[in-house]
C-alpha cells in the first residue's frame, strides 16, 4: 500500500462542513428557558441537547464543532465518554461514572455501586461551568443518572434515537449533507483540483455517498490516494461495488465507500483491519496491531498511518502539558476504528478467519500486553534491581525510557488494560494469560499508583480474578480474591459485604489447607467484628487465629494475636481476661527478644485500665510501654505513647508532669515526622 503523507495531512484537518444551520440552532437551544420553568429562569438541572442521526451522518463531529464554539463560555473544560463498547453493548454506568471520576480527580470508592458512582459524577460537577460529552449513547437510561443538578453545565448527547424519558431534551436530527456541502467534503480529502475540473460528477458522487461524512471522507480519500483516477472513475468504482440483497438503502452508501476501500488494501493490512474491532477499548495502537496481524512494530505503525490517511481509522489525541514525557518506543501512536465501520468491519472477520486464527490473534495481542505491562512496572524499580534487568532484555519496542514515560503509557492505556483483562477472561480458553495479565496489571497499577489511588482499578481486577477462580474450581485464587476484595469492601465500609467475602475465603483456603489463607481469613473477620464494635465475635475470631499460629510455631503472630485478644475482652467488659492475653503477649514477646511488641501489649493493658477508670494502672502500663518504645527505637510510639501519658497525668490531676511529657513527645514528633 502506497505511503500517503500528503493524504494524511488533509485527512488531519477539522473537515468539517455544512450544519451551519444545526449549529446555530444547538446554540441557540443553549440558551432558551426549560419547559418546565418560568419565562426567564433557568432550571435546576443542566441542559440536555441531543445530536441525533444514524452512525456516519457527522454527529460527532457535529457535537465537536459545537464544543469548539462554546468552549469560551465554559472554562471548566469538556468531558467526554463513549457509552458503548468494543462489543457495540453498552459500556455500563459504573465504568463511564469511573472514568469521568478519574478525569474529574475525584475520589471512586472501590466496589461502589452504580447509584453511588453517578452521584458522584453528580456532586463532583456541582458548581463547574463544564460541558459533558456522551458520545454514543445506547439509550435515556444510561444517560439520565449522569445529568448533573448544575444549571451551569451543558450534557451534549450523540445517540442515534431519542432520549424518551428525559425532560426538555432539545434535539437536532441529522440527515445527510446538502450536495455543496458534500462536495466540500470531498474536495477537503481529495484535493481541489479534480473536483473543481469535474463539479457535476463530484456531485453524483455526494449523492451515491448519500451525503453521509463517513462514505464521502473513504471515498475522497481513496481518490486522493490515486492521483492518476478521475471523480469519473471514482464513481464508477463505487457502483461497480456490489451489495448484499438484504441491505438496507440507508446502509448502502456506506457499505460501498467502505469496501471500495477495503477490497483495494494489501492483504496484510486487510487482515489488521478486520481484527481491529478485537482491540481492547476499541485502542489500536502499534503494538495491538503488530501483535493481532502477526507482523513487526514498524510495519503495523506505517500500516496504521495509512488507515488513517485512508479515513478507516481516527487518531486519539495524546494527553499536552508540562508533566507529559517525551514519546519512546514503547509509546505509539493511538487510533480508534469509527463506531460506524465496526460492524462491518467484524462481518468480515466470519467470512474471512478462522475461529482458531482469531484464538490465537487475541492470544498475541494479550502476550504482548501481558509483557509491555511487565515493563511498565518495572519501571518502577530502583535501577539495578532484577526486574529492571530482567526488562532490559527485553526488545527495545518493548521497553520504557523512563518511569515517567513507563507511567504515562500506563495512564493513557488504563481502560484498554482493564478492557484486555475483561476480555482474557470472558473467553476462557486462553489458558494461565488472564491470570498473568491480571497479576501483572495489579502490581503495575500498585507500583505506579500506590494501594490508595490504585483501589477501585484493582477491585475490578480482582473481581474479574474471582470469576476466573470459580469457573475452573481453582480454590487457592478464589480465596485469594476473596480476601482482596473483602479488604477493599471493609476499606470502604461496606463491612458486612467484607465479612461474607472473608468467611467464602476462609472456606477456600480450608479446602486446601493453606495456612496463610486461613490465618489471614481469620484475623480479617476479627478485625471486621472489631470494626463493627462486636469484640465478643472479634475475640472469638482472633481466638481461632491464634490457635493455628500457636500450631505453626508461629510466635511473633501469636504475641500480637494476644494483644488483640485482649482489646477485644477489654472492649467487651472481660478485664481480668483482657489483662491475661496483655500479659502472655508481653511473655511471648520478651522470650523473642521483641521490644516493640512488648511495649504494645503494654499500650492495650493501658487501655484495659483506663476503660475500668484505673488511671494509676493505666499510667502504670503506659510508662513501661514507653521504656519498651524507647529500646525499641520507635519513634512514632514513643510521641504516641508521650502524648497518651500526658492526657492521663491532667486526669490525675498533675498538669506540671503531664506539661512535661506533651513537651518531649512534640519535640519527638519533630524528630520522626509521621
Amino acid at each position: 500500500m502506497p505511503r500517503q503523507d500528503a493524504a494524511a495531512t488533509r485527512s488531519g484537518l477539522p473537515g468539517f462542513a455544512g450544519r451551519r444551520h444545526e449549529l446555530k440552532a444547538l446554540r441557540a437551544d443553549i440558551g432558551r428557558a426549560g419547559l418546565d420553568t418560568l419565562t426567564g429562569r433557568r432550571g435546576a438541572r443542566s441542559r440536555v441537547l441531543l445530536i441525533a442521526g444514524r452512525p456516519g451522518s457527522g454527529r460527532t463531529t457535529l457535537a465537536e464543532a459545537l464544543l469548539r464554539e462554546i468552549a469560551d463560555a465554559y472554562p471548566d473544560g469538556v468531558l467526554r465518554a463513549v457509552l458503548t463498547g468494543r462489543d457495540a453493548a453498552p459500556t455500563g454506568l459504573a465504568r463511564t461514572a469511573r472514568d469521568l471520576l478519574a478525569a474529574l480527580g475525584a475520589d471512586a470508592p472501590p466496589g461502589a455501586d452504580e447509584d453511588e458512582l453517578a452521584e458522584a459524577v453528580r456532586t463532583a460537577l456541582a458548581g463547574r461551568r463544564t460541558v459533558l460529552l456522551l458520545d454514543d449513547a445506547p439509550g435515556a437510561e444510561h444517560v439520565e443518572p449522569l445529568i448533573p443538578d448544575a444549571p451551569d453545565c451543558l450534557v451534549v448527547v450523540v445517540s442515534q434515537g431519542p432520549l424518551t424519558g428525559i425532560p426538555d431534551v432539545r434535539p437536532c436530527a441529522l440527515g445527510g449533507l446538502d450536495t455543496a456541502a458534500a462536495v466540500e467534503v470531498l474536495c477537503h480529502y481529495a484535493g481541489p483540483t479534480r473536483i473543481t475540473v469535474d463539479p457535476r460528477t463530484a456531485e453524483a458522487v455526494a449523492e451515491e455517498c448519500g451525503g453521509q461524512p463517513a462514505a464521502l471522507i473513504l471515498a475522497g480519500a481513496w481518490l486522493a490516494a490515486r492521483p492518476k483516477l478521475s471523480v469519473a472513475d471514482l464513481r464508477q468504482a463505487l457502483l461497480a461495488v456490489p451489495l448484499p440483497p438484504d441491505l438496507p438503502a440507508g446502509d448502502r452508501p456506506l457499505h460501498r465507500a467502505f469496501r471500495l476501500t477495503y477490497d483495494a488494501l494489501p492483504q496484510p493490512a486487510a487482515r489488521i483491519l478486520r481484527l481491529a474491532t478485537l482491540a481492547p477499548d476499541g485502542l489500536v495502537d502499534p503494538h495491538t496491531a503488530a501483535a493481532l496481524g502477526g507482523c513487526t512494530v514498524p510495519a503495523a505503525a506505517a500500516v496504521l498511518h495509512d488507515f488513517a490517511a485512508l479515513g478507516l481509522v481516527r487518531p486519539v489525541p495524546e494527553d499536552d502539558g508540562p508533566h507529559v514525557p517525551p514519546a519512546d518506543a514503547a509509546i505509539g501512536p493511538r487510533y480508534r476504528l469509527p463506531g460506524c465501520l465496526v460492524p462491518l468491519s467484524r462481518e468480515l472477520i466470519h467470512g474471512h478467519e478462522r475461529p482458531a486464527d482469531v484464538q490465537l490473534a487475541r492470544a498475541r495481542m494479550l502476550e504482548r500486553t501481558v509483557r509491555l505491562v511487565q515493563s511498565c512496572r518495572a519501571a518502577a524499580e530502583p535501577s539495578g534491581s532484577p526486574a529492571r534487568r530482567k526488562a532490559g532484555e527485553l526488545p527495545r519496542s518493548l521497553r520504557f525510557a523512563t518511569r515517567a514515560a513507563a507511567a504515562h503509557w500506563l495512564h493513557t492505556r488504563r481502560g484498554a488494560l482493564l478492557d484486555a483483562a475483561r476480555m482474557a477472561v470472558a473467553d476462557g480458553q486462553l489458558d494461565t494469560l488472564d491470570r498473568r495479565l491480571i497479576a501483572t496489571l495489579t502490581r503495575a497499577l500498585l507500583a505506579h499508583y500506590g494501594p490508595e489511588a490504585a483501589a477501585p482499578d484493582l477491585y475490578t481486577l480482582h473481581a474479574l480474578l474471582l470469576e476466573v477462580a470459580e469457573r475452573r474450581a481453582l480454590p487457592r485464587e478464589r480465596a485469594a480474591a476473596l480476601l482482596n476484595l473483602g479488604d477493599l469492601d471493609a476499606g470502604a465500609g461496606r463491612r458486612e459485604q467484607a465479612l461474607t467475602r472473608y468467611r467464602g475465603a476462609l472456606e477456600s483456603a480450608r479446602a486446601v489447607k493453606d495456612p496463610l489463607a486461613t490465618g489471614r481469613a481469620l484475623e480479617s473477620l476479627g478485625d471486621t467484628y472489631a470494626e463493627l464494635g462486636d469484640w465478643v465475635r472479634a475475640a472469638d475470631w482472633y481466638g481461632r487465629a491464634l490457635e493455628l499460629r500457636l500450631a505453626r510455631g508461629e510466635r511473633a503472630d501469636a504475641a500480637r494475636l494476644h494483644a488483640r485478644i485482649g482489646a477485644a475482652h477489654g472492649r467487651a467488659g472481660r478485664h481480668e481476661q483482657a489483662l491475661k492475653d496483655c500479659r502472655a503477649a508481653a511473655r511471648t514477646s520478651r522470650r523473642l527478644g521483641d521490644a516493640a511488641g512488648q511495649a504494645r501489649a503494654a499500650e492495650v493493658a493501658a487501655d484495659v485500665h483506663e476503660h475500668v477508670g484505673q488511671l494509676d494502672g493505666a499510667l502504670r502500663s503506659l510508662l513501661e510501654a514507653l521504656d519498651f518504645a524507647r529500646a525499641a527505637a520507635d519513634g512514632a510510639l514513643e510521641v504516641r505513647l508521650q502524648l497518651r501519658i500526658a492526657e492521663i497525668l491532667d486526669r490525675l490531676g498533675d498538669p506540671a508532669a503531664a506539661r512535661l511529657h506533651r513537651a518531649a513527645g512534640e519535640r519527638r514528633r519533630e524528630e520522626h515526622p509521621e
